[in-house]
């Protein structure tokens, strides 16, 4: 009797932890119209503070039993990370008071490309030169972006021109490159539980300190906030243990390639809800996300000088 043809199953170009970072940034795509709907109903602080609060309140439901676990180096990575949390997403929240969701998800893609010259700055490890070209690809992309006047040959250019809003975005992103690094350097020493719990409660209530001091208060009641606010924080668990599990496994380097997928979908549900960015704008957004690629690409030269057409003897 003849054998049975073996059919192998192909393997799939992402692992397990790679496809979960994927999914990771589709939700973030999502979350830029949620959050520019909720800017009209309630001030920036209050409601990440709500968000984010809801959200460590929720994985302390879960956790509560690996709490009593918690170490000091844990309560440090979690404080830390967490500090990150209230000014990133305070910031990008404050911006989206002001600019569109498509423009804040190009703007916040700045932070893949930014992430090599952080480490240069803290681990002096010189950036790769095609970190370099991602850089200046991206930094070309937000002048386009940015621009208040579209592109009419040179004497049309109108440069870099930064809003309050697309400021705060871009500080937003840079704060987020740094968040992505100090979870990178926890993520395989810490129990990721613990470590989610209190980064969440970390973000939630280092917000809601710091209304006073900006002089924000409390909103009036709207269940839109409120949805908004209890949907985002139950995404935010997610997000947080998927990124602190996955990153075990992933390079930061790896994973944040991965994540300059993000704006795309930011960009689709924009356009979905009706947003259009110009001509210019949508050629920066472009750059922006090609610069987020291109920094992470190692290409090897032995391979390109093998396809080059050398002359023959």
């Amino acid at each position: 009797m003849p054998a049975l043809p073996v059919f192998k199953i192909p393997r799939l170009p992402l692992s397990v932890q790679e496809a979960a970072l994927v999914g990771v940034t589709m939700l973030w795509g999502t979350t830029f119209l949620t959050v520019h709907t909720a800017m009209q109903y309630a001030g920036p602080l209050f409601f990440v503070g709500f968000r984010f609060t809801t959200a460590g309140l929720l994985c302390l439901l879960v956790f509560h039993r690996a709490m009593r676990g918690l170490s000091w180096q844990e309560a440090r990575a979690g404080a830390a990370i967490g500090l990150s949390i209230f000014l990133g997403y305070g910031l990008q929240t404050h911006g989206l008071q002001s600019v569109s969701a498509s423009q804040s998800a190009f703007i916040t893609a700045l932070y893949v490309p930014t992430v090599p010259l952080l480490q240069w700055l803290v681990l002096r490890s010189a950036p790769h030169p095609m970190s370099w070209a991602g850089v200046a690809l991206a930094f070309t992309g937000l002048v386009l972006l940015t621009s208040p006047q579209p592109l009419a040959g040179l004497e049309g250019f109108a440069g870099l021109a930064l809003g309050a809003g697309e400021l705060a975005s871009l500080l937003a992103a840079l704060v987020f490159a740094a968040e992505i690094i100090l979870i990178g350097k926890y993520a395989g020493r810490v129990n990721l539980q613990r470590v989610t719990v209190v980064q969440l409660l970390v973000g939630g209530l280092l917000s809601f300190a710091a209304m006073p001091v900006a002089g924000e208060s409390v909103p009036a009641f709207s269940w839109v906030w409120l949805a908004c606010a209890l949907g985002l924080g139950t995404a935010s668990v997610l997000i947080q243990l998927t990124m602190n599990w996955a990153q075990k496994a992933v390079s930061p380097t790896r994973a944040t390639l991965i994540y300059a997928g993000e704006p795309i979908w930011g960009g689709l549900v924009g356009r979905l809800a009706g947003e259009m960015l110009p001509p210019p704008a949508l050629l920066g957004a472009a750059l922006i996300v090609l610069g987020a690629v291109v920094s992470e690409l190692r290409p090897r030269l032995r391979q390109w000088v093998r396809w080059l057409p050398l002359p023959r003897r």
